[in-house]
Parts: C-alpha cells; sequence; structure tokens
C-alpha cells in the first residue's frame, strides 16, 4: 500500500497539530499513521518520517498489538469521540523497546480520503509516579484513610480501612460513605457533609461530638475524623482519616474513674479531719468549762477558735467542687459567723463586710490564712469596740504576682507605742510566725481604728 503524507492534510490542520499540548497521532482507516506532531515524536523517539505510513501498531507493546488491531477495527465501524480503553491500563511503546502508560482520547475527523482518526496521547508516566506515591501512602498509613466524591461516594480506601470496618475493598468503592456510619447518625451525617461541601477546609469532624463508626458486622466503635480537601481537575474530593479510639476511650474511662475515686478519697479525708478537729474542739470546750481560773479558761477558749478555724477549711474544701482550693472570700464569711457566735456579739451591733477580688487559695495557704484571720477578727471582736459598736471590713486583692488581705475596724484602735515586734501575745506572735510561714509580710496600722494587712506571693493562689 502507498505511503500516506501529511501533505494530504490541510497545513492549517498541521499547524493546529503542533499548538497542541498533547502527543497526537492521524490514522487512516486501515491503520496507517498519517501524520503525527512534534511532541509525538519525542514522546515516542521516532522522526516523523519514520512514523507516517507506518501501522499504529509500531506505537503498542508487543502484547497488545493483536487487541489493539482488533479494538481499531471495532471503533473504525462506529467511530466517535470518547476516550480509549475505559477500565483498561493503557500502555506505548518507544522507538528504543521502552513502555510507559498512556492515556488516549480518539476522534474521527472525515477528509476526501475517509474517515481519519486523531489519536490525542497524553503520557502518565508522573501521574502514576503520583499515584502510586498516594497510594503507598495510603497503605503505609496507621489509620483509615476514605476518599469522597462530591455525591458522598467512596472512591479510593486503604487497607486499614478493610481491617477497621471489616469490609472488602470491592464492597466499599462506589459506595455511599453512610455505609461507615451507624443508621442513628446518617442523616445527621448527611447534612454534615453537604455543609462541609460548601466550606471545604482541613478540620477535624464533629468537634465537641462523640463520633462513632460503623462495622460491616453493625458492631460500632468510637472513632476520630480529621477532614481535608483535595482538589483534582474536575471535582474537590474529601480525604477523610478515621482513628479509631477504643482504647484511648476505655484508658480515658479507666483515668476518670480513678480519678473519681482519689476525689471520694479525698473528700473523706476532708471530712475525717474536719470531725476530729471538731471531736478536739469540743473536748476543749468541756475541759474549759470545769476550769475557773479566767486566764486558763481564755487560753483554751482560743484555742478552740483556732482549731475551728483549722476544721472550717477542710469543711470548705469538703463541699467544694475543686477539692485542691477554696474561695477564701466565702471561707472569711463562714469564720466571721461562727466568731460572732463565740464572741455573743449582739445582732447589728458589730457589721462584718467581705469584699475585693475572688481569690482562691490551696489548702496549704488557706490554712495558715485562716488562722491569721481568725486572731485578728478575734482580737477585733474582744478589744476594738468596747461600746459594743462598730464595724470590721476584710478586703481581699489580687494582682498577677501578688495577693492581699486587708483586715480594718473602725474601733478604739492600738495602744500608743505600740510595736508588732515586741509585742509577746499568743496571737499576735502566731500572726507573725504564719505571715512568716506563706513568704508574706505584715503591716499594722492605728489611725482610725486598726488595719492589718498581709501581702503574700500569688503562686500561692489559683484563678477560679
Amino acid at each position: 500500500m502507498p505511503r500516506s503524507t501529511s501533505g494530504e492534510l490541510d497545513a492549517k490542520f498541521q499547524a493546529f497539530l503542533e499548538a497542541a499540548p498533547d502527543a497526537i497521532v492521524v490514522v487512516d482507516p486501515h491503520g496507517r499513521i498519517v501524520t503525527a506532531n512534534a511532541l509525538a515524536e519525542s514522546m515516542f523517539g521516532y522522526d516523523r518520517q519514520q512514523l507516517v505510513g507506518e501501522r499504529v501498531e509500531i506505537l503498542v507493546p508487543e502484547a497488545y498489538r493483536g487487541a489493539h488491531d482488533a479494538q481499531r477495527e471495532t471503533y473504525s465501524r462506529a467511530p466517535r469521540t470518547r476516550p480509549m480503553g475505559l477500565d483498561r491500563e493503557l500502555r506505548g511503546r518507544r522507538a528504543n523497546g521502552e513502555e510507559f502508560p498512556v492515556q488516549i482520547s480518539l476522534s474521527p475527523i472525515e477528509t476526501e480520503n475517509g474517515t481519519l482518526i486523531t489519536s490525542i496521547i497524553r503520557d502518565m508516566t508522573k501521574q502514576r509516579l503520583a499515584e502510586a506515591r498516594f497510594r503507598g501512602l495510603l497503605e503505609s498509613a496507621p489509620d483509615s484513610i476514605v476518599v469522597v466524591n462530591t455525591a458522598g461516594v467512596i472512591t479510593i480506601v486503604n487497607s486499614e480501612t478493610e481491617r477497621m470496618f471489616g469490609y472488602e475493598r470491592h464492597e466499599l468503592l462506589g459506595q455511599p460513605i453512610e455505609i461507615l456510619v451507624p443508621e442513628r447518625s446518617r442523616g445527621h451525617h448527611d447534612a454534615d457533609r453537604a455543609a462541609y461541601s460548601a466550606d471545604p477546609n482541613t478540620r477535624p469532624m464533629g468537634a465537641g461530638r462523640q463520633l462513632t463508626g460503623r462495622r460491616k458486622n453493625g458492631s460500632e466503635f468510637p472513632v476520630e475524623i480529621s477532614l481535608s480537601p483535595l482538589r483534582s481537575e474536575s471535582e474537590t474530593l474529601v480525604i477523610s482519616i478515621v482513628r479509631d479510639v477504643t482504647e484511648r476511650r476505655l484508658f480515658e474511662e479507666q483515668i476518670q474513674q480513678s480519678l473519681r475515686e482519689k476525689e471520694a478519697l479525698l473528700r473523706e479525708i476532708h471530712h475525717r479531719v474536719k470531725n476530729n478537729l471538731q471531736i478536739t474542739s469540743s473536748l476543749l470546750r468541756l475541759q474549759a468549762s470545769n476550769i475557773n481560773d479566767p486566764q486558763a479558761r481564755l487560753i483554751f477558749d482560743e484555742t478552740q477558735l483556732r482549731i475551728r478555724s483549722m476544721a472550717l477549711v477542710h469543711e470548705k474544701l469538703y463541699q467544694a467542687k475543686n477539692l485542691t482550693r477554696i474561695n477564701f472570700g466565702d471561707y472569711v464569711r463562714t469564720l466571721g459567723e461562727l466568731l460572732f457566735k463565740s464572741f455573743a456579739v449582739e445582732a447589728n451591733a458589730v457589721a462584718l463586710d467581705v469584699s475585693g477580688a475572688e481569690v482562691f487559695l490551696d489548702i496549704d495557704t488557706a490554712v495558715p490564712c485562716g488562722l491569721i484571720v481568725n486572731e485578728v477578727l478575734s482580737n477585733a471582736l474582744k478589744h476594738a469596740f468596747p461600746g459594743g459598736h462598730g464595724s470590721i471590713g476584710v478586703r481581699l486583692e489580687r494582682t498577677d504576682d501578688r495577693c492581699v488581705i486587708v483586715i480594718r475596724d473602725d474601733g478604739i484602735g492600738l495602744p500608743p507605742r505600740f510595736d508588732l515586734h515586741s509585742i509577746e501575745t499568743l496571737g499576735l506572735q502566731l500572726v507573725r510566725g504564719l505571715v512568716q510561714q506563706i513568704d508574706g509580710c505584715l503591716e499594722v496600722r492605728s489611725i482610725i481604728g486598726t488595719e492589718f494587712r498581709i501581702e503574700f506571693p500569688a503562686e500561692r493562689s489559683a484563678h477560679a
């Protein structure tokens, strides 16, 4: 059969072939190459004159030539524009015998010499390598990976997905993603998927919600899911990374159970310490009732109040939701009520006002601070108001690095030439020692009434 030449084609058509971004090979009804563009030459390693007039099978691996010849004849009987070899791996063959993956689209062209077939050929080597790397990443991933299209249909899964959900790969591909979701959640999941498609971005799915997966056998298990958009030429796919968190949830439940048990134990300890201190306080009160010496009895009464102030700390911790700290303002109010009853202060005779910032103290700081407030309030109730009326204010202050307790009364004030460091009373000695214990400093002023200012490091306290 005589060779065809590229002169049989219009020069403009040849120019169009050269401008195309892909390799193009034009074949006559007998399967012989009529022309090719420069990209076809470079792709297959032939000069154009080597291709023109040759059967197109020269570009096909030998193993596929018999089938290709039959397929070409089938196409020639009903030519139309379509991709070649749907659902099949197509391969080309270079002049040096090297094979490579290709993608081919076919189109018929009517000419004076009959119908020619235009083959648009794309070298898929780089894409196949990228796909192989992608598949390698998928298969090496420790989590299930499910890729879904815009219709919510599964297009890609990895082997971990098969293991996790109990399906074979072919049972998942082409199925709606809801196959992996419990039935009761499918309606909600469908709405979530639609919302994500409207604004795709990398984020966790169902933030703040407990997510559950469903296996082929119907069993359910807790999962965490991360979503990422994957933009392709035709649509935006969604990559779902699914992690089975069954073991983590069990571990978290065990931790929570352990914390609940420890909290119950700690609460019981505070309760028992409080009870034991109250028993000690009651014993002191009983003992004091048998003492006739007023001074000795006063010592017993003061000791009893100090023990009650410590018991109150444990009682507040026992009642608190957080067993590590107490609201010190609330503590001072309750301590004040106890002291007013103990000193039999008449109703409305002396007012107690607790104000300022909310300060929370741990037990190591709350106990000494409670004893300090107990001593200062007790001293004020005993000595500041000989007329029986007045007011006491307790203000709590907190900065970034310091806490302050200011206790002020409007009573008669301190004696002349009062020196805090030379006073030998047990109460003030106790106050000085406790302030040192919390690494604080103490100031006492007497202008109108008396003011005690205790300042200590804020790291001993905690925010609410």
